[in-house]
């Protein structure tokens, strides 16, 4: 949607930043800035955030002023955080704010995180301090995931203060029934992570999500360049199907997930816009339907292209793109003769 002016840098963190360290990518709106700041203020590293406004005179004015409250409230604020700026007149654009959010990344790997999670555990130094971990995202072939967690009770999920601070301390409010795994009752949208693993992998373990589906929305750290660059594709609007899009487009581009498995986050409690949601879901629900055979061509005729369709890399698309009904037809009519196959 356009016109959109963007302003990079607006507010730019003043910290010496290692390009090895992970910058979370995340966006913000208006009524979520004294959650951003717990989320600064817990993390203490470098973090990319897209901010929108309205283009209108007195909107303007009114959330620049907040917004230089809100900077100048901490001083982990301004040594870490990167503000982007986004004004048009579209609301809910949540991937093409992703997208700004990760472009202007200064580090070489980016967290795709939502503002609204608490960083419970330090998987960033975790992750830096290990030369396995660091040469597989250095690659550019790997994901990796830290499971999400949600309190049951609404109520019990408002205060990070409490929230637990260890995996031990995790697995036991669990088995309590006080926490449990991110949405739940969308159970597609976080599985493939395979809780039951989680909950009994020894220290230090990074296991490979082996079951992934299309639903899959974990959040993420990977190499911020690829390959390839894919971007969250940007047609979505609200809720429903836009962070699973951007994972898809990662997972066919040949990329791996792994679990970490020491580590974890818990949502802060927060009311939803239901009706707002529920719209956005039917309208997307279709979108992404269509999106997900255009990225099946997209991937397949570039690695068909490349000659790698047949190789590792192709391993994903072949196996996920062999799941839409008339898949082969549609692709022999753009010239990719699938053989369904790849070396073990």
């Amino acid at each position: 949607m356009h016109p959109s002016k963007i302003i990079p840098y607006f507010y730019r963190a003043t910290a010496s930043l290692e390009q090895d360290d992970i910058t979370i990518a995340t966006l913000v709106t208006s009524n979520r800035f004294e959650v951003f700041k717990k989320l600064v203020v817990s993390y203490k590293g470098p973090v990319s955030v897209a901010i929108h406004i309205k283009d209108s005179t007195e909107e303007i004015e009114a959330l620049l002023d907040r917004l230089h409250e809100l900077y100048t409230s901490d001083p982990l604020m301004s040594l870490y955080v990167d503000v982007h700026l986004v004004v048009d007149r579209f609301d809910r654009q949540f991937n093409t704010w992703r997208n700004i959010a990760r472009l202007f990344a200064r580090t070489d790997f980016v967290m795709m995180l939502d503002v609204d999670f608490a960083v419970c555990t330090d998987f960033r130094s975790s992750i830096r301090r290990s030369r396995a971990i660091m040469d597989k995202l250095e690659a550019g072939n790997t994901a990796l995931v830290v499971p999400a967690f949600e309190y049951v009770k609404q109520r019990d999920g408002m205060d990070q203060s409490k929230f637990p601070k260890s995996k031990k301390e995790l697995v036991s409010l669990v088995r309590q029934g006080l926490v449990d795994i991110f949405h739940r009752s969308w159970a597609p949208g976080h599985n493939s992570t395979d809780y039951d693993r989680f909950y009994v992998a020894q220290p230090g373990e990074v296991y490979k999500v082996t079951q992934y589906q299309s639903a899959y929305e974990p959040y993420v750290i990977f190499k911020k360049e690829g390959p390839p660059w894919y971007q969250c594709d940007e047609r979505f609007v609200g809720y429903g199907g836009n962070k699973a899009a951007c994972i898809y487009e990662m997972y066919l581009s040949g990329i791996s997930f792994y679990v970490l498995s020491d580590h974890f986050l818990i949502h802060q409690s927060h009311p939803y816009e239901e009706q707002a949601r529920k719209n956005e879901r039917k309208y997307n629900k279709k979108i992404y339907s269509d999106f997900k055979e255009e990225a099946c061509l997209r991937y397949l005729k570039r690695f068909y292209a490349d000659g790698t369709l047949n190789t590792t890399r192709g391993h994903n698309v072949q196996e996920e793109c062999r799941k839409i009904k008339g898949f082969s037809r549609i692709a022999a009519q753009v010239e990719v003769h699938l053989s369904w196959g790849y070396p073990a």
